[in-house]
């Protein structure tokens, strides 16, 4: 079994409930995107592009080792997780733009909120999160995710 399949298994364990499922599946995206928010602020250079806005270094550092974490385990999830990743950098340029300062309320509340729903649906589904087993998971909710999508269109990954 890949590496990427044994991974899915264990996620999966803990999440097998309808409620907890459609937690994740909202909280999740918005969790790792809170993340990268909040990795966005740490100062360093930018770089900018028209019709994109700007990223820092940091940001640019971080999106290359996840990018790279994701492609030891599928090219297709890896490739599709890089767009989703430079969406959601252009997304949190808005959002440091649109509230300044002010921007690291708006991601710890997105984060507090979205985390404590999924411990709610953790809750529910009667299972621990997989994540203080080890962090990796962390970065295999948004690919479980993905895979699911892929599934649903047939696509093998």
């Amino acid at each position: 079994m890949r590496k990427i399949d044994l991974f899915f298994a264990e996620y999966r364990g803990s999440h097998k409930n309808r409620i907890n499922k459609l937690i994740h599946l909202i909280c999740v995206p918005l969790v790792f995107w809170s993340i990268l928010g909040f990795i966005s602020l740490i100062p360093s250079s930018h770089f900018c592009a028209s019709y994109f806005g700007c990223i820092s270094i940091v940001s640019c550092a971080t999106i290359i080792l996840v990018t790279l974490f994701y492609l030891r385990l599928s090219l297709l999830i890896s490739l599709i997780m890089l767009v989703i990743m430079l969406l959601m950098e252009h997304l949190t340029y808005t959002v440091n733009v649109q509230f300044g300062k002010n921007s690291w309320i708006f991601y710890t509340v997105v984060f507090m909120i979205t985390c404590l729903l999924q411990l709610v649906g953790h809750q529910i589904e009667g299972k621990k999160p997989s994540f203080p087993k080890d962090l990796k998971f962390l970065l295999i909710g948004p690919i479980w995710l993905v895979r699911f999508v892929l599934k649903k269109a047939g696509i093998k990954y």
